[in-house]
């Protein structure tokens, strides 16, 4: 029998019993369009791409793989569902001064 456990709690999830809520992320390196537009026309791309490409080549594979993407799988219990959909970026809460209705 596979055992789970939630990955935020570490409270251990029975299956038969309770319900397991899984997380799916994807992190990856954003790839936008430059800011210079049509203005670079002469810019031989190409040449780019080669030297981009000789560079990967070198790098540590891993390093970079992180470094561009990364996919992450969590698997929590209800309670802790409830907490990361409230704030799924795990943010402190700012705090709100209560002013008098004077």
């Amino acid at each position: 029998m596979i055992h789970y456990t939630c990955d935020c709690c570490k409270r251990i999830i029975d299956p038969a019993d309770d319900v397991r809520y899984v997380v799916k992320m994807e992190v990856y390196a954003s790839m936008d369009p430059s800011a210079e537009g049509d203005a670079d026309d002469e810019h031989d791309h190409l040449e780019e791409i080669q030297q981009i490409l000789e560079r990967l080549e070198d790098a540590e594979d891993d390093a970079l793989d992180q470094d561009v993407y990364q996919s992450l799988r969590f698997d929590l219990c209800p309670e802790c569902r409830r907490k990361f959909l409230k704030n799924p970026l795990g943010r402190e809460p700012i705090k709100q001064f209560d002013f008098s209705q004077n």
